[in-house]
Formats: C-alpha cells, sequence, structure tokens
C-alpha cells in the first residue's frame, strides 16, 4: 500500500500491508542472522508446537515521528526483556536482547515511509513475534524457533482516542490463573479474554474488567491492559501473579514519583473503587484509556471514576507527559528512547 492512499488522521487500529518484515531462525542450538522479507506468509510445518501446543509470545512497541523529523522508538529494551521472561515460562528459545534491538531498529528503518506525520493521531505499531516451529506430537519445546518482526501503521486503540469509556466487571470467566501465564505475553492468555470482551461490547460497554480468579475480590487487569488509580496524591496498582507487567505501566510509576506521587503496588479489593478520584488502564495501544466508570451488574454497583465524563488531571498529566517523552516533545530523561539516524 502507497503512502499516499493512508489518509493518517483517519486510520484504525488494524492491519496495512507494509514493505518488508525481518526474520532470524533458530536452528542447531542457536540464532543465526537477521533475513529481510517481503512476504507476509510463513511456511510451517503442520506439527510445529505453536500450532498444537502454544509455544508462541509476542511484544508490541511503537515507533513515533517527532516535530524534528526524528525517529523515535520507545522502551526497547524492555519489550526484549519481557520477551525472554515469557520464552523461559514457555521453554522456549531466548533471543538476545541486542538482536531484538537490532530486528526492530532494522524493520523500523525498512519501512520508514509507513511511519505517519507528527500529530497526525497515528503511529507505527511494531510487532515481534517468537513460535515454535519444530515438528512435534508429543507433549515437549520445539527445537526450531522463529522470531519475525512486522510493522503497521496504526490509529488510536479506542476511537475516541484520549476520552473516558465504560467497563463492566465479568466475574463467569478468567483471563489467566494465578500461577498460569498470565504474567507472559502469550496468545492464550488473549483467546481466554476474547467471550468476555465480546460480552461486554454486546453490553454497550468498551472493555471488559476482571477481577482476581481464585477469590473475585481484588482487581486483576483492565482488559487486555494494567490498572491504576489515583488517590490522595498516591498512583496506586494491583499486585498480581496472573497480571502482565505492563512497560507503559512500569514507565507511568516512574513518571508518577517524578511528578511527587506515591506509589503503591498491592492487592485492591474492589470495593476500593469507591475511594479513587480518577483512573485508567494503560497499554502500549492506548497508552492511557481514562476510566469513566466500572459497572458491577451481579451487585448492581456502579462505581464512577470521572465525574464529569472527562479524564482526571493527573491522569491528563502522566498522558501528554509519557507522549510528550515518545515523541522527543519532552526531555527523555531516563533514556527511553532510542533514536534511529
Amino acid at each position: 500500500m502507497a503512502e499516499e492512499q493512508l489518509d493518517w488522521s483517519n486510520l484504525k487500529f488494524g492491519y496495512h500491508k507494509t514493505d518488508y518484515n525481518v526474520r532470524c531462525y533458530y536452528r542447531d542450538g542457536k540464532w543465526g542472522e537477521l533475513e529481510v522479507s517481503s512476504s507476509e506468509y510463513i511456511p510451517m510445518h503442520m506439527a510445529a508446537t505453536c500450532l498444537h501446543y502454544g509455544q508462541e509470545c509476542f511484544e508490541g512497541l511503537k515507533a513515533y515521528r517527532g516535530k524534528d523529523g526524528k525517529i523515535r522508538v520507545f522502551r526497547v529494551e524492555e519489550n526484549a526483556k519481557r520477551m525472554q521472561s515469557t520464552c523461559r515460562g514457555t521453554l522456549m528459545a531466548e533471543l538476545p536482547v541486542e538482536k531484538f534491538k537490532e530486528a526492530v531498529l532494522k524493520v523500523v528503518k525498512l519501512n520508514e515511509r509507513f511511519i505517519p506525520p507528527y500529530e497526525s493521531g497515528a503511529t507505527l505499531y511494531i510487532r515481534p513475534l517468537l513460535i515454535g516451529t519444530g515438528a512435534q506430537v508429543g507433549v515437549h519445546p520445539a527445537n526450531e524457533y522463529l522470531f519475525i518482526v512486522f510493522v503497521t501503521p496504526v490509529g488510536p486503540y479506542f476511537k475516541g482516542g484520549f476520552a473516558s469509556t465504560p467497563y463492566v466487571v465479568i466475574r463467569k470467566y478468567d483471563r489467566a490463573a494465578p500461577l498460569g501465564t498470565g504474567c507472559f505475553k502469550v496468545g492464550g492468555n488473549y483467546a481466554a479474554s476474547l467471550r468476555a470482551n465480546k460480552e461486554a461490547h454486546d453490553l454497550g460497554y468498551s472493555c471488559e474488567f476482571y477481577l482476581d480468579s481464585k477469590e473475585k475480590k481484588y482487581i486483576d487487569e483492565a482488559g487486555a491492559a494494567n490498572f491504576f488509580g489515583i488517590k490522595n496524591n498516591t498512583y496506586v496498582t494491583p499486585k498480581s501473579t496472573s497480571i502482565l507487567p505492563s512497560i507503559t505501566n512500569m514507565s507511568l510509576i516512574q513518571l508518577a514519583e517524578d511528578m511527587g506521587l506515591k506509589v503503591e503496588r498491592r492487592p485492591i479489593p474492589i470495593e476500593e473503587l469507591e475511594t479513587f478520584e480518577e483512573a485508567g488502564a494503560c497499554g502500549t495501544a492506548a497508552v492511557i484509556a481514562p476510566i469513566e466508570k466500572i459497572d458491577d451488574i451481579e451487585t448492581g454497583k456502579s462505581y464512577v471514576l470521572c465525574k464529569d465524563g472527562k479524564p482526571g488531571p493527573i491522569c491528563t498529566k502522566l498522558y501528554h507527559h509519557l507522549r510528550g517523552i515518545q515523541y522527543g516533545d519532552e526531555p527523555d530523561l531516563h533514556n527511553w528512547v532510542t533514536i534511529i539516524e
């Protein structure tokens, strides 16, 4: 798809074909060299472990074009480390951080013409994927793997962009078990969320809201994003073994501390929602999605978190501060950004 055909300001959060992807194979106990491909397809053995036993993981990060024309990638090393953690949890071959970073920077540079302009509301989404390609019939790890990175220009994750939306508590489905794969970025977690997400949409909500799967007492995640609440000048976010460690949340915690807020990571009972002055869901796709309200249909309670329907002041400040760093409009004091020359 040629650059001229893309309407940057009306781009949806979806897949658009770009020019190239970058691949790397793990064979005979070692990773090979990076390869550039223009194919959107992967030749694969029908007995590949990714197809049968879920040996796959992925990451998500973005590239931004700044006012100065420079291209910035946000916290690429942290994504590499998180993928390594997932590989350890699913017994897949770990990709070195430097090779991960090299592949990401290479694919962004190769597809530079698809990076949306500054202030267009769109970004270049980067999807690293690692899959078990070795053939197995028994339940064992593969001996061969494929790492691939592709990119696609995307618009805002939520149609309204940075605007508050309603969530609904879903109790009858669990996203992940406390000692399962919830803390790893594997596709199975997202497959497990599809029914709950559809039910939330059918009820007129933007997203589902999960409680812990053991006791159904504590806040777990807001859809496929981490939750945080603000009260008494404190940034509060759940502590749980079934939550994916969000790089966006990690960054917001640091920025909150920089702003003079206290930070608490602890179990949060659902009833505590009544005490929050504002709250949000955070992740790479939306950065921060302010939460308007959370309805608990089973108990009949509604927790209103945006009193006037607009994002709260701290959510707003955190959102603009983080985006300012990503686009190069604010100083990168923590060395989070990699500039591609």
